[in-house]
């Protein structure tokens, strides 16, 4: 690895080990792999709290490994073990260690405001330069609101620029919103990293870790997901939901200010 890797390489174990350090180590109670989400369920004092991550689809080829060790026994595993899978090479286990993440995360309505991501944006957005990475649904009618509004995409599409535009556009941007998928595949912490201090940053998605800890990132504010009927999202998952149809199972958008 050259200089930046190695810099990237450690600034990313040390956002991961910290939230992983923040965590209660509840027991497991279940985990759902899903073909396009991953549930992990937790046993805390006050009833099961389930945790969401976008399953990671990419082929890794590994000799001799299994990708999923002990596959039907990982409500034996402790959950922040499970939660340590986050910075695995693996990707099928990121998805699993973000999910982990999001059961074992402690919930806090009072930090809890009544936007959602869309709005945020819009908010923060008008009159200033504009950065969504992630290309999601609402990206058309940002684009149509907010004049130097540009979106970073992995598979661009329409008015869509390359991921590989971010360390050109970020650090000219005020306003930078970055989907949760970046914390699964290892991204974040260098995306963060190309932020101005002053901009303001929103994580968003289901995957998003809704944790204060980002806040000495500098993101102000976390647009994240809670579950409140477990069986049918678990039901949902397992049975190749996309999240519309596990929005409507039983999952609730949440905006969560970060400090």
């Amino acid at each position: 690895m050259d200089k930046k890797q190695i810099n990237s390489y450690f600034a990313r174990r040390v956002m991961y080990s910290r939230i992983i350090d923040s965590l209660p180590d509840n027991p497991v109670h279940q985990v759902r792999i899903g073909l396009r989400w991953t549930a992990v369920v937790v046993k805390k004092e006050q009833g099961l709290q389930c945790g969401l991550a976008s399953t990671l689809d990419e082929d890794y080829h590994h000799t001799g490994e299994p990708i999923i060790p002990d596959p039907g026994r990982l409500e034996s595993y402790p959950a922040r073990k499970l939660a340590g899978w986050i910075d695995s090479d693996i990707p099928l286990r990121r998805s699993v260690g973000c999910a982990a993440i999001n059961a074992l995360l402690p919930r806090d309505p009072q930090t809890w405001v009544d936007q959602n991501a869309e709005g945020a944006i819009l908010a923060n957005g008008k009159g200033k330069k504009t950065v969504l990475i992630g290309h999601f649904p609402f990206a058309r009618t940002l684009r149509e609101e907010i004049a130097d509004f540009h979106v970073l995409e992995l598979n661009p599409t329409g008015g869509d620029l390359p991921a590989s535009a971010a360390p050109d556009l970020l650090p000219q941007a005020d306003v930078v919103a970055i989907t949760g998928m970046t914390f699964i595949n290892h991204t974040l912490p260098d995306l963060l990293a190309l932020c101005k201090p002053e901009a303001f940053v929103l994580i968003l998605g289901p995957s998003t870790p809704l944790t204060s800890l980002l806040a000495d990132y500098g993101v102000n504010l976390l647009a994240g997901s809670t579950v409140e009927d477990i069986p049918a999202v678990l039901a949902a998952v397992g049975q190749g939901a996309n999240f519309p149809q596990i929005h409507r199972a039983g999952v609730r958008l949440i905006t969560q200010i970060n400090s």
